[in-house]
């Protein structure tokens, strides 16, 4: 059901590859609620996922940007200003990637130049996004801007790596920003931290199944799933949360509060009791 929310609002989304990616489920939402935005990403993702379909579906245009390349940012901003003739009133991060994580690296054997690529892909990227908007006055008042993050940023998880260092930096770089962009422009950023979500990226990390599952049981409301992340990005987007800012929002079915559920607790004492039946 569709009810208007970002009808007359102009956006960006980034990190769209094809349906099973987060960003694709937020632009279709986003289109369903009214709302007109440029759909981006790295031209080597264009070529091989199923963008140009989504555009087509949204009634729009790709624009192929390596979001670490402050060049390519400024063109794409100039572009969509051009495109919707004035500023835009939001902003979909959704970029993530660790060479380190994908060719099976330990975080206590790390590639340092992966891991910076890591960091500037995954986070300072975002902080380039904000900085190129802002010189351009890109944004108008009360525009939102939204990153996805993961709990990894605060606890720690088996595997998940350097990309947990980039995702506090991309939560502290939603405060810091959010601050100064607050301040002058009443523009927010937030971050949400979204349930482990079977997407192409979190398909190729080892054990997916199984933390999916874990997560599934001790979230009392069960994971969030990437159509329900998209609903929250489309209201955070929308008028109803122009006073919501530089937080990190958890949209995981309350697993961030747990610390063990009667499900978690039963599955770990059915294996207690077949270690010891060994």
């Amino acid at each position: 059901m569709a009810y208007n929310l970002l009808k007359g609002k102009k956006g960006i989304i980034f990190g769209a590859l094809n349906e099973m990616s987060i960003a694709w489920k937020v632009a279709e939402r986003a289109y369903e609620e009214g709302a007109e935005f440029i759909l981006t990403n790295t031209p080597s993702s264009i070529r091989f996922g199923d963008i140009d379909k989504l555009a087509e579906a949204c009634n729009t245009q790709v624009v192929p940007v390596d979001a670490t390349s402050v060049a390519d940012l400024q063109n794409l901003f100039q572009v969509a200003m051009d495109k919707f003739g004035g500023k835009i009133d939001f902003i979909l991060h959704s970029i993530g990637m660790s060479l380190n994580v994908r060719k099976g690296r330990l975080y206590d054997d790390l590639d340092y130049n992966y891991m910076q690529k890591t960091l500037d892909i995954s986070a300072i990227s975002f902080h380039k996004v904000l900085q190129v908007a802002r010189k351009l006055d890109a944004i108008n008042e009360w525009g939102s801007v939204v990153a996805l993050s993961y709990v990894a940023a605060q606890r720690t998880l088996y595997r998940y790596n350097e990309m947990a260092d980039a995702k506090a930096m991309l939560e502290s770089i939603a405060r810091s920003f959010g601050y100064i962009y607050g301040r002058d422009k009443k523009i927010r950023i937030n971050t949400i931290s979204q349930s482990p979500t079977l997407t192409t990226a979190g398909s190729g990390v080892k054990g997916i199944d199984n933390l999916m599952d874990f997560t599934e049981r001790m979230s009392p409301l069960g994971n969030a799933t990437a159509e329900e992340c998209a609903d929250y990005c489309v209201t955070m987007f929308s008028d109803l949360t122009k006073k919501v800012t530089m937080q990190n929002l958890f949209h995981d079915g309350g697993f961030s509060s747990m610390g063990m559920s009667l499900k978690a607790m039963t599955m770990y004492s059915q294996g207690l009791e077949m270690e010891n039946g060994d």
